[in-house]
C-alpha cells in the first residue's frame, strides 16, 4: 500500500506529462514493439500465412546460413552496400553541411535545398533508368559511342560487372537526408565562444578546430546522422530492385531486405522471411552499438 500510495502521488504530480506520451508511446507499441517481438516469435515457426504456425526451432536460421546460398549472396551485398555507401554518405553528408555552414542566411538555405532535393523527390529512377539504359539511346552508351569509348552499348543494369556500381552511385546521390539536415542544425548551434576560446589557445587551422571545438559539440547531431545513416545502408533494398529489378541478374544486387520480400510477399513463407528480418535487424543492433561508443569516446575527449 505503501508503494502504491507513492506511485499514486507521482502520477498525479506528472498526469499531464504522461498524458501527452501516451499517444508516442502508444505508437511505438502498436507499430514497433509488437511487430518486432512477432517477427522474432514466427522466425522460430514454419508459417504460410493460411495454416497455423508450427515451431520449428533452429531450423529457419541453419537453413539461412548453411542452405540458403541466395541469402549468403544477399547478406554479402548487403554488407557491401553499407560499409561502402554507409561510411561515404555519411562523410559526404557531413562534409557538404560543413562547407555550406559558413555561408550567409539567405545563400545556405538554398544550396540547403539542393543537396536534399534528391530525397525530397518521388520516383526519381526513371531519371537513372534513361542515362545508363542499355541500349544506344542512353545517356551513358550514346556519350561513350559517340568519343569511340565502346563500340556495342553497356548493359549497365543487367551485367553483373557493372549494376553494382550503378546502385552504388545512385545510393550516395540519396545519401543527402535527414542526417544531412541534422548536420546542417548542429552546424548552426555551435557556441562561437567556444571557437574563439580556441585561437586565443593555439589552435591553428580548420582541421584542428573541428577535431577539438566542432565534433565534440556535435556528438548528438553525429549519432542521429549515424543511425540514420546506418538504416539507410542496411535496409537497401528498393532502390536495386527499381534500377536492377528482383531478382537482379545473378542476384548481383540483391539485398536482406529483398529477401524479405522475396521469402513473404512471393513464396509466402513468412517464418523464414522473419528468420531474414530478426538477422537484419540485430546487424543494425550491433552497428548502432559500435558507433554509439565510437562517439561517446570522442565527446569524452
Amino acid at each position: 500500500m505503501k508503494y502504491a500510495g507513492r506511485l499514486g502521488r507521482i502520477f498525479k504530480q506528472y498526469c499531464v506529462s504522461y498524458f501527452m506520451l501516451s499517444f508516442w508511446l502508444l505508437t511505438f507499441i502498436v507499430f514497433l514493439l509488437i511487430p518486432i517481438i512477432s517477427a522474432i516469435v514466427l522466425s522460430f515457426t514454419s508459417y504460410d500465412l493460411i495454416n497455423q504456425p508450427n515451431f520449428n526451432g533452429l531450423d529457419n536460421y541453419v537453413q539461412l546460413f548453411l542452405g540458403d546460398d541466395v541469402f549468403i549472396t544477399a547478406l554479402k551485398n548487403t554488407l557491401l552496400f553499407a560499409v561502402i555507401t554507409g561510411p561515404v554518405g555519411y562523410i559526404l553528408s557531413f562534409t557538404l553541411a560543413w562547407f555550406i555552414s559558413d555561408l550567409n542566411d539567405y545563400i545556405r538555405p538554398i544550396f540547403t535545398l539542393l543537396f536534399y532535393l534528391p530525397t525530397l523527390a518521388g520516383n526519381v529512377y526513371f531519371v537513372w533508368l534513361y542515362i545508363f539504359s542499355g541500349d544506344s539511346y542512353g545517356i551513358a552508351n550514346s556519350w561513350l559511342i559517340r568519343f569511340g569509348l565502346v563500340r556495342e552499348p553497356v548493359q549497365w543494369l543487367t551485367d553483373p560487372r557493372y549494376n553494382f556500381g550503378v546502385v552504388v552511385v545512385v545510393l550516395l546521390w540519396l545519401s543527402m537526408g535527414a542526417g544531412f539536415l541534422a548536420f546542417v542544425a548542429g552546424f548552426k548551434q555551435l557556441n562561437p565562444d567556444l571557437t574563439e576560446a580556441a585561437c586565443i589557445d593555439g589552435v591553428g587551422n580548420r582541421w584542428q578546430e573541428l577535431y577539438h571545438i566542432t565534433l565534440p559539440q556535435m556528438v548528438p547531431q553525429l549519432l542521429i546522422g549515424a543511425v540514420l545513416s546506418i538504416s539507410a545502408a542496411l535496409s537497401v533494398g528498393i532502390q536495386p530492385m527499381m534500377l536492377t529489378g528482383m531478382p537482379s541478374t545473378d542476384y548481383s544486387t540483391h539485398t536482406l531486405l529483398l529477401h524479405i520480400l522475396d521469402m513473404g510477399n512471393n513464396r509466402y513463407e513468412m517464418g523464414y522471411a522473419c528468420a531474414v528480418a530478426v538477422v537484419l535487424f540485430l546487424l543494425m543492433i550491433f552497428s548502432w552499438n559500435i558507433i554509439s561508443r565510437a562517439l561517446t569516446r570522442l565527446s569524452g575527449d
